[in-house]
């Protein structure tokens, strides 16, 4: 006997992360770690724990809200640990978790795709606008 076709229940449909479903969680993590800064902050910690001030010197053009927003949802999604020194004046670090190291993984492997074929794109573009 078939089974019909829309055999899930929506739970079952969230859980499995249909990202084309407007329900899915999975969308909201595609985003954090899919955005600009996001990709910028994944790279940044891989090489080691850095305080705000670092990573917004070196992700020029953040402003300080965005970069702070961007952070806290990482942060939420298990990617980077955020650890308040008690110093004067006080100091915020940010590293990977073991979590942020694997997605970072997959950032590095898109970023650096299109480092190598970014000449190949800006061709295309000034092919397409002629003249």
């Amino acid at each position: 006997m078939d089974e019909p076709a829309d055999r899930h229940t929506l739970t079952e449909k969230v859980r499995l992360g249909e990202l084309f479903s407007v329900d899915c969680p999975s969308r909201e993590v595609l985003k954090s770690v899919s955005s600009l800064w996001g990709v910028l902050c994944l790279i940044s910690l891989r090489e080691r724990t850095l305080r705000f001030s670092e990573l917004r010197r070196s992700a020029t053009g953040v402003s300080e809200k965005m970069l702070a927003q961007t952070l806290k949802r990482l942060e939420e999604d298990g990617f980077v640990l955020r650890h308040a020194l008690e110093t004067v004046p006080p100091h915020v670090e940010y590293s990977l978790t073991d979590l942020g190291l694997q997605v970072s993984e997959r950032v590095v492997a898109l970023v650096d795709w299109i480092e190598l074929n970014t000449p190949h794109v800006m061709a295309f573009r000034r092919e397409r606008a002629g003249p």
